[in-house]
């Protein structure tokens, strides 16, 4: 499958280590911060879902490689890729890249639960519908 999403992002100085370079934890935050952009490119407000759908989705899983770090200042994307799509949950693969070169590669499995049971639920039809369209 190829990359369905690309978010962009500019390193700060709260992103960063001692050293200069961004902390290892802030790729995640990086990595979510695509997932809630590419859902709100598809027309789904985590809000809404939560509020109108009664779920929310849960990281379940997260497999992730460190390759090279990024700096302080730099311009780098968090990017998405759809690759595994249930009835209550999916999975992505999500990278962080500076122009060609990869920083970090994850796949994150993702859980659809409902926000007062915590117990999982179906993804709604609509969004559902729209995931299994993608390319």
């Amino acid at each position: 499958m190829r990359e369905s999403f690309r978010f962009p992002i500019r390193v700060y100085y709260e992103d960063t280590d001692a050293g200069g370079v961004v902390y290892y934890a802030n790729y995640l935050k990086y990595m979510e911060r695509a997932r809630t952009e590419w859902l709100a490119s598809l027309g789904c407000e985590l809000s809404t879902l939560e509020s109108v759908e009664g779920i929310v989705f849960v990281v379940h899983r997260v497999e992730i490689d460190y390759r090279n770090p990024a700096k302080l200042g730099e311009k780098i994307d968090a990017t998405l890729t759809l690759v595994e799509l249930n009835r209550a949950s999916l999975a992505v693969e999500q990278d962080v890249v500076r122009g060609d070169a990869l920083l970090t590669h994850a796949r994150v499995a993702l859980a659809c639960v409902d926000r007062t049971s915590w117990r999982p639920k179906r993804i709604p039809s609509s969004l559902h519908h729209r995931l299994e369209r993608l390319p």
